[in-house]
């Protein structure tokens, strides 16, 4: 890379960072080609971005930024996974790292919070965003549901002894 390269590297990184919610660091010592093609294959489908980025160019990035906190992190082959949705981040990083021996989670940071490996794996173990929503709106749907049946009950009731009197008139 000659310094144009690295400084927009630099660039996209910050622009990245200032946009997010939370980024991952991790190992990835002795990953065959294949294996890294897969997690960011993963990570595209969890709508995440996987790079390699050298420790230096990833510094210079950070600076300024509310990740700073990863920092001491950045030693050795390390990637950065970051996402809008933190949760799909840690699931996809979390659940590769189950099947690979070689990738292995450093921390990352969530705003200024800077988590360690066992607060990575307990932010995958939340439910997702989408999911998060969906049962939110189910609580919120759940009262209104009620008061329909109960509101609607009495009507049906009514009507249903109406319906008696009328057959019982009928009879006599």
């Amino acid at each position: 890379m000659d310094r144009t390269e690295k400084r927009e590297f630099i660039a996209h990184l910050a622009a990245v960072f200032a946009d997010t919610s939370f980024v991952l660091v991790a190992q990835n010592k002795g990953l065959t080609v294949a294996d890294v093609s897969d997690l960011r294959r993963r990570m595209r489908g969890a709508g995440a971005t996987y790079k390699v980025a050298k420790n230096r160019l990833a510094m210079l990035a950070l600076d300024g930024t509310r990740f700073q906190g990863v920092k001491p992190l950045l030693k050795g082959p390390t990637a950065l996974a970051w996402s809008k949705d933190p949760v799909a981040v840690a699931k996809t990083a979390t659940e590769f790292a189950r099947g690979n021996d070689k990738f292995v989670i450093l921390g990352g940071a969530l705003g200024t919070q800077t988590l360690n490996p066992d607060g990575v794996k307990a932010l995958a173990e939340l439910p997702s965003l989408e999911t998060l929503r969906a049962q939110l709106l189910g609580l919120l749907q759940t009262p209104a549901t009620r008061i329909a049946g109960v509101l609607q009950a009495p009507g049906s009731q009514l009507a249903r002894v109406f319906s008696a009197f009328a057959k019982k008139d009928e009879a006599a």
